[in-house]
């Protein structure tokens, strides 16, 4: 009989395997690779911004109009009532103002109650509202094309912008601060020249950093939790905006901390559509119901506690 024969490659193998038996063999060592900390998409330098326009006064609004029980035919308000619904530019990333709580996918905060204030006053339901989110340098343009009826997102009213759109009064007023890590020695405006400080685009936060007698070195980002992951990864020194804003990212890490005075002051309002003052007017009544009646307290409490203690609602001012 013959014997079967093996094919010549399992031949080879088997020799092989027996070669490298009590063998060393050699692995190679695998590279070195470092952690990969990429910078937030967009990220973008600031380098330069036209200087404030000072020429208004960009806290004055209209003053209050009719309510909801006298809404006339063909008004800006009618027409959002016929449609059903308020849509509203709102921000998602903005813990205590505006952010998506991760749980129930809900938005909460305290613009997000705002607004669903201001749809009960014109729809008589807090529901009848569609939010949209909107990124900072968004806030004008969504506007400006009509994708919105309000922006409700610390939209602070400044000259520059009301050529563009007009605002409600001044519903919150909150001072520029900065965010650094607790030991990092940075405690003042000053001490952040030549150093890293992100803002978002669109915001008025670079003005101030630029002035410095040594400029900062300005990241612009889309949204202010892209600020709080550069900051995390050693990509900038700072953040540097709103203090209620700076709050609310201190809150998520606590090796963060607001320092510093004062850098200036911004005071949000509620963006319009230019040349809707019916809207403004009636915006404006309602705003004042708020501060008056103790909603805005409300809203404070359940919202901004982690500021401290409430402050009185700033009070209106009206150019007419």
């Amino acid at each position: 009989m013959r014997s079967a024969r093996l094919p010549r490659t399992a031949v080879l193998l088997a020799g092989l395997l027996v070669a490298g038996c009590g063998a060393d063999v050699a692995v190679p060592a695998s590279p070195a690779v470092s952690a990969v900390k990429p910078m937030p998409p967009g990220a973008a330098p600031v380098t330069g911004m036209a200087p404030p326009d000072n020429s208004c006064d960009a806290e004055a609004s209209l003053r209050p109009g009719p309510n909801s029980a006298t809404i006339a035919p063909g008004s800006t308000m009618d027409r959002i009532r016929a449609k059903g619904r308020l849509t509203v530019g709102v921000d998602q990333n903005t813990y205590l103002f505006g952010f998506r709580d991760p749980a129930s996918g809900q938005l909460h905060g305290f613009d997000i109650d705002l607004a669903r204030e201001l749809a009960f006053a014109l729809l008589g339901d807090r529901d009848k509202i569609e939010f949209r989110s909107v990124a900072t340098a968004d806030r004008v343009p969504v506007l400006q094309q009509g994708q919105v009826d309000l922006v409700v997102r610390t939209f602070s009213t400044t000259c520059d912008r009301r050529r563009d759109v007009d605002f409600s009064s001044v519903y919150y007023r909150a001072a520029q601060r900065i965010l650094a890590p607790r030991g990092s020695g940075i405690t003042k405006a000053e001490e952040l020249s030549g150093r890293r400080v992100c803002v978002t685009f669109g915001a008025d936060s670079a003005a101030p950093l630029l002035a410095l007698p040594k400029p900062a070195s300005v990241l612009g980002v889309e949204n202010w939790t892209d600020c709080l992951v550069a900051l995390q990864q050693g990509q900038v020194d700072a953040i540097s905006t709103d203090e209620s804003i700076l709050a609310g990212l201190a809150a998520q890490d606590d090796n963060l901390q607001v320092v510093g005075a004062p850098m200036g002051f911004e005071n949000y309002a509620v963006g319009v559509p230019k040349g809707q003052s019916d809207m403004v007017r009636f915006l404006n009544g309602v705003l004042e119901r708020i501060r008056t009646d103790g909603t805005w307290q409300r809203l404070y409490d359940a919202n901004l506690t982690a500021l401290g203690p409430a402050p009185a609602p700033p009070p209106a001012r009206y150019s007419d």
